[in-house]
């Protein structure tokens, strides 16, 4: 294996993808950071019942990952076919799929909050905060899907830098819209977790605005409109449904195991609850630059197999798995540096303020690992269109070891906050090592047909 390529015109390439993905992802990181020291100067009952209401929300989320890095794997071997009539045939299953899930969504939160709330925490408090919070969330699912779905398409086609100047403004819209709701500020009513889900909806609106507006009014790489919307996709949707439904699946039952993760944290008390939402947005921003990385893989990989170089995209693979392991030391260092002052920016408990420090302990073990499979496993394998393989990986690794481990170190033994995270999260370990073992056999790289070829 050569984990260090020679070719300096591909780190320069990935490096120019990589780079402003990772931005955008420190500015929306950067904007649920500041929610949470926002929420948390309230208190923590409100701190914990924000993070745990936001679990229901990342649900969907992740799901319109998911639909958006599926979609993107055809559009990556499409715009590398130059075949335009895939790629908007490909965009226009995408939006609706997501428009789908996103009505789904919001019927489920506006009919049934309580029910969601119940799923993390049997704590009172922090249930009718939850509660509160996800009746002024209920708007937010179509705008972040569509946002969401659509800023990765352009991606894949090269258009990053609009995306991130769009998260730069979102950012200050929400922290000035948090200031003004949450504390009550210039005549505004004090609204505490209610003014941290307005402020959310009110930088949502303008992300759908900006991105969803140039999509569909004034970008050319894809050329989709909104006519395009109902268009005949044909036999399109089995190519479709057969790289990218995988991804779907595989991010959906991520979800729900993650979720199975929360559910754990949330029986832990109210002291881990908010230690984990102070550690969630540290490790939130050391990865960011990871999951840049990942993204980039994703597109280079299709681009280079949608030209027809296999050995070539064999190559990349290993030069990314190098970048991995290289991100994966800086990402845990950066960790255990901005811990300290990170969990002192909150007003926690000593309790909860002990819990956290062993938290960050033991995620600077994790991200080591998680960088290696991340980039692999959600850039080069999935890129290479492997997506059922990789469907089967992530679900074994998370159902087969991290969550029975996870309750049993929890519930059962009731160790140390550091080992019941280590074993909540011990998959990222089990696929980093999975992953070098798929690369090497060459396995990953699926061939993927176009619209004219299917007709």
């Amino acid at each position: 294996m050569k984990i260090i390529s020679k070719d300096t015109q591909f780190y320069g390439r990935v490096a120019g993808i990589a780079i402003p993905i990772a931005l955008q992802g420190f500015i929306t990181t950067g904007v649920n950071m500041m929610d949470t020291i926002m929420i948390g100067k309230v208190g923590e009952t409100q701190l914990s019942a924000v993070s745990l209401a936001n679990q229901f929300i990342n649900i969907y989320q992740i799901l319109c990952m998911g639909i958006g890095m599926g979609a993107s794997v055809l559009v990556a071997r499409y715009y590398g076919m130059k075949d335009k009539e895939s790629l908007k045939k490909t965009v226009a299953i995408m939006i609706r799929l997501c428009v789908g899930i996103a009505a789904l969504f919001c019927v489920m939160t506006l009919f049934f909050p309580e029910w969601i709330m119940r799923i993390y925490t049997v704590e009172e408090g922090i249930i009718t905060n939850g509660i509160r919070y996800l009746e002024y969330s209920v708007v937010t699912y179509f705008l972040l899907g569509l946002s969401l779905t659509c800023t990765i398409v352009l991606r894949s086609v090269d258009q990053v830098r609009l995306p991130l100047y769009t998260s730069i403004a979102a950012f200050f819209i929400n922290v000035g819209a948090n200031y003004l709701f949450i504390f009550g500020k210039f005549g505004c009513p004090r609204m505490e977790v209610a003014g941290a889900a307005i402020g959310t909806l009110i930088a949502r609106i303008f992300e759908f605005a900006v991105i969803c507006g140039y999509l569909f009014f004034k970008d050319t790489a894809i050329g989709f409109r909104i006519k395009d919307l109902t268009m005949k996709v044909g036999s399109l949707w089995r190519e479709y449904i057969r790289i990218s439904i995988p991804v779907l699946v595989s991010d959906g039952i991520l979800a729900i195991g993650n979720n199975s993760v929360a559910m754990v944290i949330g029986r832990l008390g109210e002291s881990f609850v908010a230690a984990n939402a102070v550690t969630a947005v540290t490790q939130q921003l050391s990865t960011t630059v990871i999951q840049g990385f990942s993204q980039a893989g994703a597109i280079v990989t299709g681009y280079t197999l949608g030209e027809g170089n296999k050995e070539k995209a064999q190559d990349q693979g290993y030069a990314f798995l190098g970048i991995g392991f290289l991100f994966g030391v800086v990402s845990a260092a950066i960790i255990l540096l901005i811990s300290g002052p990170m969990i002192h920016a909150y007003n926690l408990s000593p309790q909860t303020q002990e819990i956290a420090k062993e938290l960050m302990l033991a995620i600077s073990v994790i991200v080591l690992f998680q960088a290696t499979n991340s980039i692999m496993t959600k850039g080069v394998l999935r890129g290479g269109g492997d997506t059922k393989v990789l469907m089967l990986a992530d679900n074994i690794f998370l159902w087969v070891a991290s969550i029975p481990l996870g309750i049993l170190a929890g519930l059962v033994l009731h160790l140390p906050a550091f080992w019941i995270y280590f074993f909540l999260k011990v998959d990222q370990l089990l696929k980093a090592v999975w992953c070098v073992i798929r690369l090497r056999s060459g396995k990953w790289i699926k061939k993927i047909k176009s619209s004219a070829e299917m007709a």
